[in-house]
């Protein structure tokens, strides 16, 4: 895995270095400035396999970075690193495309499950989409009134709409919750079942990457994911018409 590291905090490189240096399939290369690694990005661009994007940075902010890095790459996993702790922060950066985030300070192992889970999931909708051919109805795995979800390549209709722009994190989320109609999953569930385990981050991930899932499916119909308050979420459309 080739990555590419937009840190400003000198002890983060050296330290993320060293771990990096521990994985022989593994090289990274780290850049301290937003603009620099932008531009370093648009160079390399076929050489990158995962981005990690610290959210405050000299010259030009991750959030600017992730958003241009989408704009030419829908695909690349990128995980953003900050220091704040807050939901909106989070919703920010996941509805700017990246597919995870880690808050500081944060311990080495656990980034680098992170970083192993993406690229799995990434390697798999690579593999789907390269083996991809007309998709008819025999190619979906879960179809319901409103919700047609193919596992192959990694795309959902609503309503015969494909719903455009899903990350790795929100498909796999969808895929749960549709595979189980009405059934509520709590939050600690979602993240033991599609988040690395054990997962050490905050449970409001779950709350950040639900919203961003949900202002994407609206856009082709009535919401047909629900919250159950105190418990959890369910995907129920027996009310949608």
């Amino acid at each position: 895995m080739r990555i590419l590291m937009v840190e400003d905090n000198n002890s983060v490189c050296e330290m993320m270095e060293m771990f990096f240096e521990q994985q022989v399939d593994w090289t990274a290369n780290f850049i301290q400035d937003g603009e620099e690694g932008w531009t370093y990005y648009q160079e390399n661009e076929d050489d990158i396999d995962m981005v990690i994007l610290d959210l405050n940075l000299p010259s030009r902010d991750g959030i600017s970075i992730c958003r241009e890095i989408r704009q030419i790459n829908p695909y690349v996993p990128i995980i953003m690193l900050t220091a704040r702790d807050s939901e909106s922060d989070q919703v920010l950066g996941l509805g700017l495309g990246a597919d995870d985030y880690v808050t500081k300070p944060f311990d080495p192992v656990t980034l680098m499950a992170r970083m192993r889970a993406l690229q799995r999931r990434s390697n798999l909708s690579q593999e789907a989409k390269s083996d991809q051919t007309d998709t008819d109805e025999n190619d979906f795995d879960i179809e319901t009134k409103h919700l047609r979800i193919s596992e192959k390549t990694r795309e959902a209709y609503y309503d015969d709409q494909l719903i455009e722009g899903l990350t790795p994190k929100e498909f796999d989320i969808l895929l749960t919750l549709a595979s189980h109609p009405k059934q509520v999953f709590s939050r600690d569930h979602l993240l033991t079942k599609l988040w690395e385990d054990p997962f050490f981050g905050d449970e409001r991930t779950v709350d950040a990457h639900i919203k961003k899932l949900r202002q994407k499916m609206e856009k082709y119909g009535p919401q047909l994911i629900q919250t159950v308050w105190g418990v959890g979420y369910k995907f129920d459309e027996s009310e949608v018409n």
